[in-house]
């Protein structure tokens, strides 16, 4: 057998559950799809419920979807109690759920600020919290949270102040969840994405100007795509990151490293 056959295997992730919040569409979904190649049964779990669904359909049999809030505590705790009694267990999850408000902070409302609070920040952490539940129980499992290079930086391009500070929240959720849990056999990563290329930064595409700009600030010279930011998160899933827990991957074309 070629030495290089069994060094992929640490990649694989034959006979494990993984949950994947927004996962109907652009880096959830693309986390889903290599998952499923990689071995995986993948539960899907987004608040577009019909975009949930069709998505599960896409991607065949290893998948299921679900629809769910992740800033509502009823609702996470039944879609994590679900996806245990329906598939037998909970080894991967993957949060990536999130929203962006970009406004000037002088006029961001304070519900404006709190609903982004609620989905980027609290989010995690009631999925973060169901999700280790039934790991701890089960002897150990893996989290992923999508933070930002925004999360690491003030940005500067345009106001985002809200979608900056609930990311830089995920980035030391990360660290401190990988403290507390690590004795239990649940490892805690984040990675940070620069801009990628999806419906999420589809308002900042209409504006030729500052995707140039962009473009400028990034050492690589473009945009993320899905797909490469799902390879890092499937980095983050498996065992071929069995030693690494706190750690947050930046995935951004070099922006965090000028």
């Amino acid at each position: 057998m070629d030495p290089l056959d069994s060094l992929m295997d640490v990649f694989r992730l034959d006979g494990r559950v993984a949950a994947i919040t927004g996962g109907a569409r652009g880096i959830g979904y693309e986390t889903a799809r290599l998952f499923i190649a990689a071995g995986a049964r993948v539960v899907l779990l987004d608040l577009d419920d019909r975009a949930v669904t069709e998505a599960a359909t896409r991607l065949g049999p290893a998948a299921s979807g679900l629809r769910l809030d992740v800033s509502a505590d009823d609702d996470v705790a039944r879609a994590f109690e679900s996806i245990v009694a329906e598939q037998g267990r909970l080894d991967v999850l993957v949060n990536n759920a999130g929203m962006a408000l970009r406004r000037p902070t002088i006029e961001l409302s304070l519900a404006e600020w709190q609903r982004v609070v609620d989905v980027n920040m609290t989010g995690v952490f009631l999925c973060a919290r169901m999700a280790a539940r039934h790991m701890l129980h089960a002897g150990g499992g893996v989290i992923v949270n999508t933070a930002s290079i925004m999360g690491l930086s003030g940005g500067g391009l345009y106001p985002n102040i809200s979608y900056q500070a609930t990311k830089g929240a995920v980035v030391n959720m990360t660290r401190a969840l990988a403290v507390e849990w690590a004795a239990g056999g649940v490892r805690v990563n984040a990675v940070a994405p620069t801009w990628v290329d999806t419906e999420f930064i589809g308002p900042l595409k209409a504006n030729a100007a500052l995707m140039d700009r962009i473009r400028q600030m990034t050492p690589l010279g473009r945009l993320a795509q899905p797909a490469e930011v799902a390879h890092a998160i499937l980095f983050l899933a498996s065992p071929a990151s069995a030693m690494v827990t706190g750690h947050v991957l930046a995935v951004d074309g070099g922006f965090l490293a000028q």
